[in-house]
């Protein structure tokens, strides 16, 4: 007779949500491409374009090519993706089937990525010693692993959703176990892509809850050199063309002129700036740039006191996502 659980867990990474219009090929936009599809990087030539975007007569936009610091950042980016990767709670899954699952997807990234993904035991301490703030920093508006997620900025988060059975009898066991893993940007939830997976049937001599173990986990590992591929095409494809996504949230902003100074400012210190909304009290802004987090909170402050509040300061950062005040 057999029994069927269901079960998902989430393994965290990020993305852009949007693609915007392609750029004329070059050979910077011939190596991103080169790191994408994992082929050697041919020597990146000194830039001789600037990085500001040339209009089109169509309308549309090309953008410049990459410096030789850009592509380099880019190929470090790409290469170390950060994963986290966690459960469905509500799913009834037993803890210990589920940590195995999570261990499995680890365990690949460690070995044959050489990467250093979240740890389980950092997850569970976070959920609870993070409760409060998580509460008043979102409202709930998202779920507290996403939060915890953007905290420990991950890049990537994968949630697999599988169904596991089992079979036969006391000392012959079968499991087998099938699903999908869904690659998402960890800042922004947006889907990115999807891997489909069937196990072969497994086999334990000491108990259905071994041999579903035995189908899960080599599911896992089958899967996902798919899954680092893809969220390395995903990823790299979408942030070859335009940078890095971060998000600017500027609280106190009276003065709309000052606010346009401030954009005009930070625009000449990253590849692309969008202001998303304006109000006296908050703007919101969405930034892309080949630079790192700390880079990118450099140029914030730089920007900020040429344009009339020096006294501006970070409040928090979650991720690649920054909330500061003016200081008006």
């Amino acid at each position: 007779m057999y029994h069927i659980l269901t079960f998902s867990m989430v393994l965290f990474l990020i993305g852009c949500a949007t693609s915007p219009p392609r750029r004329t090929e070059t050979p910077e936009s011939q190596q991103a491409k080169g790191i994408v599809q994992g082929a050697p990087s041919p020597e990146v030539p000194p830039p001789e374009a600037s990085l500001q975007q040339a209009p089109l007569s169509s309308g549309a936009q090309v953008y410049a090519p990459l410096t030789t610091d850009e592509a380099l950042f880019f190929q470090q980016y790409i290469d170390r993706l950060s994963y986290l990767v966690y459960y469905d709670e509500s799913s009834g899954l037993d803890p210990q089937l589920a940590k195995a699952a999570v261990s499995q997807a680890n365990r690949y990234l460690i070995e044959k990525q050489g990467l250093s993904p979240i740890d389980f035991e950092q997850i569970q301490r976070n959920k609870e010693d993070q409760m409060s703030a998580y509460r008043a920093e979102t409202g709930g508006s998202i779920d507290i692993v996403t939060y915890i997620a953007q905290k420990l900025n991950a890049d990537i988060y994968l949630e697999i959703d599988a169904k596991t059975t089992f079979g036969g009898g006391p000392g012959g066991w079968t499991g087998s176990a099938q699903g999908s893993m869904k690659i998402f940007d960890a800042s922004t939830a947006v889907l990115l892509g999807s891997i489909s997976f069937l196990s072969p049937q497994t086999f334990s001599p000491v108990s259905p809850e071994a041999a579903m173990m035995n189908a899960i986990t080599a599911s896992v590992w089958q899967s996902m050199p798919k899954v680092t591929e893809q969220a390395k095409a995903l990823v790299g494809s979408a942030t070859a063309r335009r940078g890095v996504r971060y998000e600017l949230v500027l609280q106190k902003t009276p003065d709309p002129k000052a606010i346009s100074q401030f954009e005009k400012r930070l625009a000449q210190r990253v590849r692309e700036v969008e202001r998303l909304s304006y109000a006296p009290g908050e703007s919101r802004f969405v930034l892309y740039a080949f630079l790192p987090a700390s880079k990118i909170q450099d140029a914030i402050y730089d920007a900020a006191a040429v344009s009339g509040f020096p006294d501006c300061y970070l409040l928090y950062m979650r991720g690649r996502s920054y909330t500061f005040n003016t200081g008006l």
